[in-house]
């Protein structure tokens, strides 16, 4: 009897500790805004890197844990035709900056909600001294919080990340026309 109950009160620690562990993975997805601060921390620490920066938020390990499928995705067929190529993709700025380069002083974050499963974020800072905003459309998907879109402004127009990963490429091994280098 002594024996069932220890390994019934095992098994119920075993049971918790997954239970939380698979809520910390996710901590950061349970409001909209959670994947864009987690985003920026990856931001922060990419422009303060000495010597080898880790890899941009929309680049692998963060894509699949920040964005949609969908635009995980295109960012993976983006960075496909950029190593075949050997051209630049679709995307010639940070969108997580809005800019080539840029700093992040002073961030704060602002959200909007849309519609049931949807919201937007609105990512406010400093970079160079300008004031910036970046626009996060964000959806619920698996359980979380994920970036849909990323919308940069630029000479007053707005620019749809999302809009500009779908455009046509010249080539690619994703569309059966090799890249000729």
């Amino acid at each position: 009897m002594t024996k069932i109950l220890r390994n019934v009160a095992l098994a119920l620690a075993l049971t918790g500790l997954c239970a939380f562990m698979a809520a910390s993975a996710r901590a950061g997805d349970e409001v909209p805004r959670g994947p864009v601060e987690e985003a920026y921390a990856v931001t922060i620490k990419t422009l303060s890197a000495k010597g080898k920066a880790p890899p941009p938020a929309w680049r692998p390990p963060h894509r699949d844990k920040l964005m949609t499928r969908s635009l995980a995705a295109l960012f993976a067929r983006d960075d496909l035709y950029q190593e075949e190529s050997g051209e630049m993709g679709q995307i010639g700025a940070d969108p997580f900056l809005n800019g080539q380069d840029g700093e992040v002083k002073k961030l704060s974050f602002d959200t909007i909600p849309v519609a049931a499963g949807k919201a937007t974020v609105l990512a406010n800072f400093r970079s160079f001294g300008k004031p910036t905003v970046v626009a996060f459309k964000m959806l619920r998907e698996n359980g979380g919080w994920r970036i849909d879109d990323i919308v940069n402004s630029f000479e007053g127009k707005d620019y749809s990340v999302r809009e500009q990963l779908s455009q046509p490429y010249d080539c690619g091994s994703f569309m059966n026309k090799p890249c000729q280098r």
